[in-house]
């Protein structure tokens, strides 16, 4: 039988405190803390009642076709949780699930540097992300022109893939969806009318293994190791009602099934400890998998099912968004029509633009939870050579994969971020000890002293590096950690990341050289401290001393460590010592040649005036040194904002969403929306825009895409910034509102630094209620235009302003 969704209006239907009571006990992931990413774990709890509800199409994305085998990445639906992800193509008679593992990596430490002074970067010594496994479901006789009435919709909501397509009067629906509780991916074959399933379930290893069947079990498996020692396994079972299922050699053949539900998990032996060197090796990989899959496939789908979206929920519905209401002609539209028609006709469509916020937030639940943080790819793949390896970019991939999660209600995901640093900072040290000062690295300390950690532009999960050091590369990732103490106020987080902090301090107090400047103003000369030769990331001189990039970045480390010292009562001598050093780095002016604020320390464009990083401007976003509010000089406003002018308009996926984010945070609505816009155009052939299943595709070059995460995440962020700004002690509503959305409109679960929620509800570009609830904040000022309120507030109480918008 299908799984049947229950009806809203039954008094019995579970309510959502019911529902957030089973996330809690079903413990819905806690942070690693040195455990392996893939491991054995308690039965989750079931729920008593029911959790899945009728679609929601607010949170639901529809389409007409499955995906072409080719082009997974641009059509193949992403379903994950946390750790074990798929891309899943829903053809009828050929369904494929392209399968990975968040730790599923060749390569190792690479701690070694070529004569140029870079760490060696290729897919033989720093290593790729790769596919742990191939499913295929063969159903011969429901081949794609023997079916009618297909579609295909994303719940993101519930976390859940339906396709459903009709064949000789008969309806067929098949459910896919990634279950974090019982860490496995469940297909589940449905029909109503008479129908059968017949054909064959084959799982395939990607890189040369041999599967073999286990008939008393009723499984098929596979077992491999990686030349760097990294052991890994699959496994798949499956069950039916009104026919047979048996393994047939490696295969697994079904026979006249009215029902069928297959089952598939797999995973490494990688735990996150660099005394361990990255493996555990006890943990058995290929006979875990065959034991979840034993132990899941003991529930029924429905049961699996409920479990799953109870789990799923439980973080999804923190947050809600209305941009407005969308026509009827665009919500008769499947997605990808939606996505061309908002291109084509230039109107605005205000609940598409509402759901892929949504559908970045499904992303990072479905992808950072558990395991390893998202790299470049997410947690998904068509194939096993990514485009820079899938690596961990650390001047603005990485950083802006989580600049959503704590805005969109989803700090738990961020926890992903936090466990890597942590537990790649031995490994960082060590090399950092013994390879920084290298006379081959162009970016070394001239003054000879090594201390604390740095990393290279790219980071592997071995405790690797690769491509040149990035000296200012350590500073943006504490500062990212940094900033979600400010939103959540979780002082176990400020203490577990304070060593991270102070070892930055220590690699720059030792970096750090003296240079004289002049005074523009008063001509007189004095002393400042400025960052050795180094990299605008990443245009222009390599050996530039100064650069605005590396300026803004460690002084707000600095901040941001004596911060932490004074809210921890700890360390207070060091904290002195970075004050001291604080208080003499230099920071930027505006150019007398082009009025920019200077990217580096002279008043000429050294590099390219449209570059995609805005490497110069990173304290107007996502620092905020830089504010429009009156507390920054005029000047300097103004130079950042030409600057920003002068970067343009055109580009693509994270460098639009960057830029949307600093117009955003200047109140300049236009631009934010137009950005945000060119990111939802439709991209064909390989150009800049989204993909028919909404992955941001990034055009390399002329007609070659590929797929990069950031901007589904660095996009909604923006979306958020338009409707609130924050920062300790201030928050700001509806700052950068667009007239699309002014009409009305509201949101709920907006994360605030400080330690607040925001509930925010708007009409005709004035907020009409405002409610502030407090996650560990006391007292801040909440501001619409020209009119401020005053709260303050205990943890867990709220207040609701009503008055802001007259």
């Amino acid at each position: 039988m299908d799984i049947q969704r229950p009806d809203p209006s039954d008094r019995n239907h579970p309510s959502r405190r019911g529902l957030l009571s089973l996330a809690a006990a079903t413990g819905t992931f806690a942070a690693l803390g040195g455990l392996p990413a893939f491991t054995a774990s308690a039965a989750p709890a079931r729920p008593t009642a029911s959790e899945v509800l009728p679609p929601d199409a607010a949170t639901s994305l529809w389409w007409r076709a499955p995906a072409d085998d080719g082009s997974m990445i641009e059509q193949g639906l992403p379903v994950g949780n946390g750790r074990l992800g798929a891309l899943v193509g829903n053809d009828p008679g050929r369904e494929r699930l392209f399968i990975t593992d968040a730790t599923m990596w060749t390569g190792g430490r690479n701690d070694t540097l070529d004569q140029d002074g870079q760490f060696p970067y290729a897919r033989e010594n720093f290593g790729s992300f790769t596919l742990l496994a191939h499913l295929t479901v063969e159903i011969p006789d429901h081949d794609l022109s023997a079916v009618s009435d297909y579609r295909r919709d994303l719940d993101l909501r519930q976390g859940l893939l339906t396709a459903s397509y009709k064949r000789s009067g008969v309806t067929y629906r098949r459910q896919v969806f990634a279950s974090g509780p019982d860490d496995v991916v469940v297909l589940h074959l449905t029909q109503s009318g008479g129908g059968r399933h017949t054909g064959t379930i084959t799982l395939d290893g990607t890189h040369g293994e041999t599967t073999g069947g286990d008939r008393p079990q009723g499984l098929v498996s596979f077992d491999g190791a990686f030349p760097n020692g990294l052991r890994y396994g699959a496994a798949v079972t499956a069950h039916g009602s009104g026919g047979t299922v048996s393994v047939d050699g490696a295969r697994v053949s079904f026979r006249n099934c009215r029902t069928l539900t297959v089952v598939v998990s797999g995973g490494t032996n990688y735990v996150p400890d660099a005394d361990r060197d990255f493996r555990d090796p006890d943990l058995d990989p290929g006979e875990l998998a065959r034991t979840k899959v034993r132990d899941a496939a003991g529930h029924s789908a429905n049961t699996l099912l409920h479990t799953h979206v109870a789990d799923h929920r439980s973080l999804f519905e923190r947050m809600d968004l209305s941009l407005g209401t969308s026509t009827n002609r665009q919500r008769r539209m499947d997605t990808w029509t939606r996505i061309r028609a908002r291109h084509t006709d230039g109107v605005p469509d205000p609940e598409l633009e509402a759901a892929y916020l949504q559908y970045g937030r499904y992303l990072m639940i479905a992808g950072s939870r558990g395991s390893l943080p998202l790299n470049l790819q997410g947690l998904w793949l068509d194939g096993n050579d990514p485009d820079w390896m899938g690596d961990y970019h650390t001047d603005i991939n990485l950083q802006m994969n989580y600049w959503m999660a704590d805005r969109a209600a989803l700090s738990d995901c961020f926890d992903a971020l936090t466990d890597y640093c942590l537990a790649q900072l031995p490994s960082w040290t060590e090399l950092t000890r013994t390879h920084f000062n290298d006379p081959r690295n162009r970016f070394r300390n001239s003054s000879g002293r090594i201390a604390g950690w740095a990393v290279a532009f790219s980071t592997n999960i071995h405790g690797g590096n690769g491509w040149w050091w990035h000296p200012a590369g350590n500073a943006w990732l504490c500062n990212s950690l940094y900033e979600h103490y400010e939103f959540t106020q979780d002082r176990n987080h400020l203490e577990r990341i304070r060593p991270l902090l102070k070892g930055a301090c220590e690699f720059w107090e030792a970096r750090l050289v003296t240079t004289t400047v002049t005074d523009p103003a008063t001509g007189t000369e004095h002393e400042v401290l400025v960052a050795d030769g180094d990299w605008s990331p990443e245009h222009g001189p390599q050996d530039a001393k100064g650069n605005t990039y590396a300026q803004e970045t460690v002084w707000a480390l600095f901040e941001n460590y004596r911060t932490t010292c004074s809210v921890l009562g700890a360390d207070r001598a060091y904290a002195r010592t970075v004050a001291a050093l604080q208080k003499r780095l230099y920071l930027p002016r505006v150019s007398p040649k082009t009025g920019w604020l200077e990217e580096w320390m002279s008043p000429d464009n050294l590099g390219e005036t449209t570059h995609r990083h805005l490497s110069p401007l990173i304290q107007l976003f996502p620092g905020d040194r830089i504010r429009p509010d009156g507390s920054t000089p005029e000047e300097i406003v103004d130079g950042a904002t030409a600057l920003l002018t002068a970067r343009g308009m055109e580009s693509f996926g994270w460098a639009n969403a960057w830029r949307s984010l600093c117009w955003a945070r200047l109140k300049n609505a236009d631009n934010a929306y137009r950005l945000f816009v060119n990111n939802l155009r439709p991209s064909t052939n390989g150009s800049n825009g989204t993909a028919p299943n909404l992955f941001d595709i990034y055009e390399t070059e002329k007609g070659r895409g590929i797929f990069q995460i950031d901007g589904n995440f660095g996009t909604p962020a923006a979306v958020i910034e338009m409707l609130v700004y924050s920062r300790p002690g201030h928050i700001e509503v509806l700052p950068a509102l667009p007239d699309a959305w002014a009409a009305s409109g509201s949101v709920t679960g907006v994360g605030a630094r400080g330690g607040f929620v925001v509930d925010l509800a708007w009409k005709d570009g004035r907020p009409t209620r405002v409610t502030v609830r407090s996650v560990g904040g006391r007292t801040a000022t909440v501001s619409y235009a020209a009119t401020t309120r005053r709260v303050t507030l205990t943890p867990g109480r709220s207040t609701t302003l009503r008055d802001l918008g007259r």
